[in-house]
């Protein structure tokens, strides 16, 4: 059972229909400001590549400091409502600021540029085709997530983005004991990262998703690189654990890792570092951790197929198109990227499908996260390609080969939809539960920290 007082957390999230905007966001932040001049700072902490103001809402004066930033991928809005609920109970509650113990530093949105982007499915209908069609991530080294400085063995970064950057001041500012980078997922159940076991906390982590309804994933982590703490909760990634992984198991190094993570520019302070990753639509099966009928073997190698068709499309369209593509389009430039990205995983994954552990049989969870990963990348990346190649005849730059190639992937992202909504098995969860499980898990964290400075 959860706490008394988490239970009413829970319940203080209210209904919610839609998600906000970039505008939204910061105007909610200013609103508060001015409820609570007394108790709120709002300032600056920097600009976006394209020149919105970043905004940092600070709350209370004293305690040791924690830092929550929404956005840090520009496709994952739950962070920003989650942002602005956890400061509106802030303010309004003295007895939960005394019980979470910190002064708080909230960034409801870090990267407008690319959230504006996303703007197109913000308001719904929530259909997984609605979304894919105006989904938008930017390519590896225009995520403010992963663009970190990184000096590691062979691995250097310092083509720091202006975001980042504004991050970097004010965790070196504040030196933050807590740190919750907001993230959200597609499809499947709630997850966690933390950058360093809390026995303690891991049961009420697990127990707050299934508290409100929502799966707890135990399928596939993201990557094989990450150590699982528990069911659901992982040691948070960096690009040194990937790099070791790639050494150890004698895979290529990728043409270009890019930077680093949040976490491990706060590493030093001593931070703990919560991510919590929810996605939009429930899959149950996903908490099904009973055996199948099929290898591990089999679902890895299916995967390799899947990701090589994909990246043979990209790789054909792209050639094809040539520099006929504007190359100041964003999604030129992350098309281009994820191709080269996802280009030498399928060897990857066949290299693991081919050891002996992966002639186990595979559970249900792992089945259908294995599988929909599939779906998913198609439906983003092709998706962006597509919308890159819808934008150049917008703009007139309808090129023969634009043209025919825009055709082409039109008709072959649609039977990828039926494929992905024909082995569908999910839910839309609603917003505000979302945004509850996210608040709750930060809001635990927090009291965590505070009970253990106490003892």
């Amino acid at each position: 059972m959860l706490p008394a007082w988490l239970e009413t957390e829970l319940q203080s999230v209210p209904e919610i229909a839609v998600f906000s905007t970039a505008d939204e966001l910061v105007a909610e932040l200013t609103r508060l400001h001015d409820l609570h001049p007394e108790l709120t700072s709002l300032r600056r902490i920097g600009t976006s590549r394209l020149g919105d103001p970043l905004f940092c809402l600070t709350i209370g004066s004293t305690g040791p400091d924690a830092l929550v930033f929404g956005l840090p991928h520009p496709n994952e809005p739950i962070g920003g409502l989650t942002a602005l609920h956890l400061a509106d109970r802030l303010c309004a509650d003295d007895a939960l600021r005394e019980r979470l113990g910190h002064r708080w530093h909230i960034v409801a949105c870090i990267d407008p540029d690319g959230l504006r982007l996303n703007e197109g499915w913000l308001k719904g209908p929530f259909t997984r085709e609605h979304y894919a069609r105006n989904f938008y991530r930017p390519a590896g080294d225009e995520q403010i997530e992963w663009t970190f400085p990184l000096d590691y063995k062979t691995a250097y970064f310092d083509q720091v983005l202006p975001e980042t950057a504004a991050l970097m001041r004010l965790i070196d500012q504040v030196r933050p004991q807590l740190m919750c980078s907001l993230h959200n997922t597609e499809v499947g159940g709630a997850y966690y990262y933390l950058s360093r076991p809390e026995p303690d906390l891991h049961g009420v982590l697990q127990e707050i998703p299934e508290r409100l309804g929502l799966s707890l994933d135990r399928g596939e982590p993201e990557s094989p690189s990450m150590e699982r703490f528990a069911d659901g909760i992982f040691r948070m990634p960096d690009i040194e654990t990937i790099y070791d992984y790639y050494v150890e198991h004698d895979d290529p190094l990728p043409e270009k890792l890019g930077g680093n993570s949040s976490h491990s520019y706060a590493r030093p302070y001593g931070t703990l570092t919560l991510l919590s990753e929810l996605p939009h639509w429930d899959d149950a099966r996903v908490s099904d951790a009973s055996p199948t009928t099929t290898t591990y073997a089999e679902v890895l190698r299916e995967q390799a197929a899947g990701f090589r068709d994909l990246v043979g499309w990209m790789e054909e369209i792209l050639a094809a198109t040539g520099d006929e593509l504007t190359a100041a389009s964003a999604y030129v430039r992350a098309s281009r990227y994820y191709t080269r990205v996802l280009g030498p995983s399928p060897d990857g994954i066949e290299k693991r499908a081919a050891e002996a552990e992966a002639q186990r049989p595979a559970t249900v969870a792992e089945l259908a996260s294995v599988r929909d990963s599939v779906h998913m990348f198609r439906l983003r990346y092709a998706g962006m390609l597509l919308r890159a190649l819808d934008g150049e005849v917008a703009i007139g730059n309808a090129t023969p080969a634009i043209r025919a190639e825009q055709r082409r992937l039109a008709a072959q992202y649609d039977a990828w939809l039926a494929e992905a909504a024909e082995a569908a098995s999910m839910v839309q969860i609603p917003i505000g539960s979302l945004v509850a499980s996210q608040y709750a898990a930060l809001a635990a964290t927090a009291e965590h920290l505070a009970r253990t400075r106490a003892r």
